[in-house]
């Protein structure tokens, strides 16, 4: 049986039908969920694709099973395999991360992207810089979003600078999704360069939300 076939087996085997319509409803979603929570969907994905070594092999397993989702768990699945070892980090990912980003088009598959984009960061710091401060500017809300929160989970590794320039030319959105990932990202930066980021909240105009969210825990 082929990952993908074996990855969508497993979902169902996994399903809980007391959780599926729940969970539709608090994602708004119009894709019915099979009931399994995302540690599971993310467990499945990665045990059943843990056997692939070529990265183009896991790109297009993860790009089928995203294009024929008929369950959210199956979207969550094709995303995880993007942190497998195989393709982790690796530039050849850009395409399949837009691609979900402006297809899934909500904020717990662009949050997820997140991290992918992170690994990116880490391994090929100045393309994925030029990456994101392409996509803050972008029309599509959600590639604005990850563009924001594309260092979540560096810590001391993020770069001010990028964090800055992504956030710049969205601070007079009034979009709720952007003005929240700005809040984030500055939230997440404060844990370790507290005095950046007051300073950053001190010198922009930043929304009340976004404002409140940077400096919770200040």
């Amino acid at each position: 049986m082929d990952v993908p076939s074996q990855i969508r087996e497993q979902l169902r085997v996994a399903a809980d039908p007391a959780r599926s319509a729940g969970q539709q409803a608090y994602m708004k979603s119009a894709m019915p969920f099979l009931g399994v929570t995302v540690p599971m969907a993310r467990q499945i994905a990665r045990g059943a694709g843990m056997i692939m070594t070529d990265g183009s092999a896991v790109r297009q397993a993860a790009g089928l099973i995203w294009d024929e989702a008929v369950y959210r768990e199956e979207r969550y699945a094709a995303m995880a395999l993007l942190g497998l070892r195989a393709v982790r980090g690796d530039r050849a990912n850009v395409p399949l991360i837009e691609h979900m980003v402006r297809t899934g088009q909500w904020w717990d598959i662009t949050d997820e992207l997140a991290h992918r984009t992170a690994d990116l960061h880490d391994a090929h710091p100045r393309a994925t810089a030029a990456l994101v401060l392409n996509w803050c500017r972008d029309e599509n809300l959600w590639v604005r979003r990850i563009a924001i929160l594309s260092q979540l989970g560096r810590r001391g590794r993020v770069d001010p600078e990028v964090l800055a320039g992504t956030i710049d030319p969205n601070v007079p959105d009034p979009e709720f999704f952007i003005r929240k990932a700005i809040g984030w990202a500055l939230r997440e930066y404060a844990r370790v360069a507290p005095d950046w980021v007051r300073g950053y909240v001190t010198a922009h105009d930043l929304s009340p939300l976004s404002r409140r969210e940077a400096l919770k825990h200040l």
